[in-house]
């Protein structure tokens, strides 16, 4: 007896995603008209052709950037997070010369229970 597996069944409204990859070509990376459309509907940006032709321009020079980077020997050179060293500094939380509470209050033209007392603003 033969059994057939049943085909999974598709969510409405999920379509498959498929990939839309640079095409490279020669030396220079080349973004397609359909890879900045996909970008501007995963971004949700209406981009006219003017953006879109500026928006592929960029995409080219950055990919271009890091294919330059990638020629760099980085042989012996140790990943990082971040280009400065990030350290966390602690202290010991010591009160110096106190909250100056009775200072301040012997400004105040009214005092209750140690603070100021003002007029009532809201409501009768």
């Amino acid at each position: 007896m033969i059994v057939e597996e049943p085909e999974e069944a598709e969510e409405p409204g999920i379509e498959e995603e498929e990939e839309i990859p640079a095409v490279k070509t020669g030396r220079k990376n080349e973004i397609s008209d359909e890879t900045i459309e996909y970008v501007g509907i995963l971004a949700k940006l209406e981009l006219n052709e003017e953006e879109k032709e500026h928006a592929k321009k960029d995409m080219e020079e950055m990919l271009n950037y890091i294919d330059k980077l990638n020629e760099l020997d980085t042989i012996g050179v140790e990943p990082m997070s971040h280009v400065f060293p990030v350290n966390n500094v602690f202290r010991e939380d010591v009160v110096t010369n106190g909250d100056g509470s009775k200072e301040t209050l012997s400004n105040a033209p009214a005092q209750k229970d140690g603070g100021f007392k003002v007029p009532k603003t809201i409501g009768d």
